[in-house]
C-alpha cells in the first residue's frame, strides 16, 4: 500500500473530505490532516465505511515541527504517493483597516504552509523519483479583486511556487499540479456560513464537490508522458 497525505481537511461534506475519500478509493491509505479532531475522525469513519483505510492527524500547517511530524508519520505507514495542500480559507478585508497580523495569518495559511508541506513531501518523494504533489487554488490565484488583497497575495504566491516546483521537480519524476477553484463550493462551509448565498446560487451556481475531487484524482492518475500542471474549474454560469 501507498499513502496519500491531505492537509486542510474540515467537514466530511467539504473539499478536504471529498479529496480524502477519492484518494481512499484509489487504494491509498489516507492520512487526514487538519485542525479539528472531530471533523478528521468523521472523515476517517467515512473512509472506513467504504472499505478504505485512513488515519487522522491534528496538524496546524503554519507549525513547521507539526508538518515535519505529519509527513514522517505518513511515511512510516507507507511511501507517500499523493500529497495535497488544501489549506487556506477566503479572508476578505478592508486594506486600509487591515491589521498586519491578519495579512500575515492569511499568508501563513495560504502560502507559507504550502512551502512547509511541499518541502517535506518532496524530500520523501524525490529519492523514489515518484509521487504527485497537488495544491488547491482559487479565483484569487489568478487575479486580485477589491477587498481580497491578503487572500490574493497568499494564493498568487502559492500558485507561483507550484509553477516553480513543477519546473524543478517534474524532471526528477514528481508530478506537481495546481487546481484553480473559480467560485464558491456547494458544500457545508457555504451552507452554514452564508446560507442566503447557498440558497440563492444552489447546485447550479456553486461548484460540485465530487467534480472537484474527480479533477484532483484525474491529475493524480495521469500517465508520466502526459502530465497537466494546472486545471481551472467553475460552474457553467460563472463569468471569467
Amino acid at each position: 500500500m501507498k499513502t496519500a497525505v491531505i492537509i486542510g481537511v474540515g467537514p466530511e461534506r467539504g473539499l478536504g473530505g471529498y479529496l480524502c475519500i477519492g484518494a481512499a478509493q484509489r487504494d491509498l491509505h489516507v492520512v487526514v490532516a487538519g485542525r479539528t479532531r472531530e471533523k478528521l475522525d468523521a472523515v476517517v469513519a467515512a473512509i472506513e465505511r467504504d472499505g478504505g483505510a485512513g488515519t487522522a492527524v491534528v496538524c496546524d500547517t503554519r507549525d513547521e515541527s507539526a508538518v515535519v511530524a505529519l509527513v514522517a508519520q505518513a511515511e512510516a505507514i507507507a511511501p507517500i504517493d499523493l500529497a495535497i495542500y488544501n489549506a487556506g480559507n477566503n479572508m476578505p478585508g478592508d486594506f486600509l483597516e487591515m491589521e498586519a497580523s491578519y495579512f500575515e495569518q492569511c499568508w501563513r495559511v495560504g502560502c507559507f504552509g504550502g512551502f512547509l508541506f511541499a518541502r517535506e513531501t518532496l524530500k520523501a518523494m524525490v529519492p523514489r523519483a515518484a509521487g504527485c504533489l497537488l495544491f488547491t487554488g482559487a479565483s484569487a490565484s489568478l487575479r486580485g479583486k477589491p477587498w481580497f488583497s491578503a487572500f490574493a497575495a497568499a494564493k498568487g504566491g502559492l500558485r507561483n511556487m507550484a509553477q516553480s516546483l513543477a519546473r524543478e521537480f517534474q524532471p526528477k519524476g514528481i508530478h506537481v499540479g495546481h487546481v484553480v477553484i473559480d467560485g464558491g463550493i456547494y458544500g457545508e462551509k457555504i451552507e452554514q456560513g452564508v446560507p442566503e448565498w447557498y440558497q440563492e446560487l444552489g447546485e447550479e451556481g456553486l461548484i460540485g464537490l465530487q467534480g472537484i475531487a474527480d479533477a484532483f484524482m484525474y491529475l493524480y492518475q495521469q500517465p508520466r508522458n502526459a502530465w497537466s500542471h494546472e486545471l481551472d474549474l467553475r460552474t457553467h454560469v460563472e463569468n471569467f
